[in-house]
């Protein structure tokens, strides 16, 4: 809770200060045909994330009781070093702009430092058969971990389209991650190996709650690239180093859905800006435009569509992402007795919700619906 608060009051107070700099650097947000604000708002929102994430670090590096979690693993410097690099590329796009394969190449560095500083992929539970678990070489691991990474960091990028829904929806996701960690430390019996998921995810959530009074709408600045790409990042790593590691003696090889539990979660808290991501690159595809064209068809332009107003959509995303999340998180540490009725009227809320709108419009309509009108005797004689 202290390093969670920390990076929380230290993003808040230096996002203040970064939407000054922004706005007198130039890195501002013009109004475009596909957004949905109105005015000139600045960006570089990241930096003011990022140097609440390092100042949480860095206490945490010197409480004794968290300081174990940096001395027998880099998973920590990897992560710093690893967002300074993205968050670097995100500043020169949110001021200068850059072009979709020089992002792109932003991005792959970055994983590739996490790759080689430790931050690995290096076992994959299989439910089938009795495989139990398969242990990946170097290069695969490295692989696989390189394209968790830049998929999530594209995710959130995708998904940053109204006030305080990234962030939000980043909040939650650390959350359901950190309950997951403090759930293996739990098991584990405090193997510092697993303290790490937990500070990175603490850390992550708390400049995300610091952000969004900033953020949510109507937002006074915007996170830009620096921080959607950052949060992308911190999700990747936390999930990585929460569950990429996993051996098979830490729940038994008879218990699948536990070996199982790391990977749907990562599923789980990324399921709905992975969703609209693929949907954009099908979208796009089929019209035939490259992937990374924007438009206006995204899921929260869609959610807008139905009648839902801006704080409306975000909360209602929030919902679906947090039912999905938690639900999850909970199966590691509940029955499934207890959670799939919680996920079951979970769901039942967020579609009501959902379509609320619909319904009222739709309410709306027939009651103001004109009478028919009839018609005269003489009119129908003439016909």
């Amino acid at each position: 809770m202290l390093v969670g608060l920390t990076a929380a009051v230290i993003t808040y107070l230096a996002t203040g200060f970064v939407r000054v700099v922004a706005t007198r650097v130039g890195a501002v947000a013009v109004p475009r045909v596909r957004d949905v604000h109105a005015i000139p708002t600045p960006r570089l929102g990241g930096v003011g994330m990022l140097l609440g994430v390092l100042a949480a670090i860095v206490l945490a590096q010197q409480l004794p009781a968290l300081t174990r979690g940096f001395a027998y693993t880099d998973d920590m410097n990897a992560v710093l070093v690893a967002g300074l690099v993205i968050v670097a590329v995100g500043i020169i796009d949110d001021r200068w702009g850059l072009d979709a394969l020089t992002k792109f190449v932003g991005q792959l560095t970055a994983a590739g430092v996490l790759v080689l500083m430790g931050v690995s992929w290096t076992v994959v539970p299989i439910p089938i058969g009795d495989t139990g678990t398969v242990v990946l070489d170097p290069l695969q691991s490295g692989l696989l971990t390189i394209a968790i990474t830049v998929a999530t960091i594209n995710a959130i990028n995708f998904v940053d389209g109204l006030d305080g829904l990234a962030a939000g929806l980043a909040f939650i996701a650390a959350l359901a991650i950190l309950m997951f960690s403090l759930g293996l430390l739990r098991d584990q019996g405090g193997d510092v190996s697993y303290y790490p998921p937990a500070l990175i995810s603490v850390s992550l959530a708390g400049a995300c709650l610091g952000f969004l009074p900033h953020n949510f709408q109507p937002a006074r600045i915007f996170m830009g690239d620096s921080g959607s790409m950052l949060i992308g990042l911190m999700l990747a790593t936390a999930s990585t180093s929460a569950s990429g590691r996993i051996a098979v003696n830490a729940y038994g090889p008879a218990d699948l859905f536990s070996l199982l539990s790391p990977l749907i979660l990562v599923a789980a808290v990324m399921f709905i800006p992975m969703l609209d991501m693929l949907l954009a690159v099908i979208r796009r595809t089929r019209a035939g435009v490259g992937f990374y064209t924007p438009d206006k068809m995204h899921l929260h332009h869609r959610l807008l569509e139905l009648g839902h107003s801006q704080r409306r959509v975000v909360l209602v995303i929030y919902l679906w992402v947090a039912v999905l999340a938690f639900s999850v998180a909970a199966s590691t540490v509940f029955p499934v007795t207890v959670v799939a009725p919680a996920l079951a009227a979970g769901l039942v809320l967020a579609m009501i919700a959902t379509i609320v709108p619909r319904l009222r419009r739709r309410a709306v309509d027939r009651r103001v619906e004109p009478p028919a009108t009839p018609v005269p005797d003489a009119v129908n004689r003439t016909y």
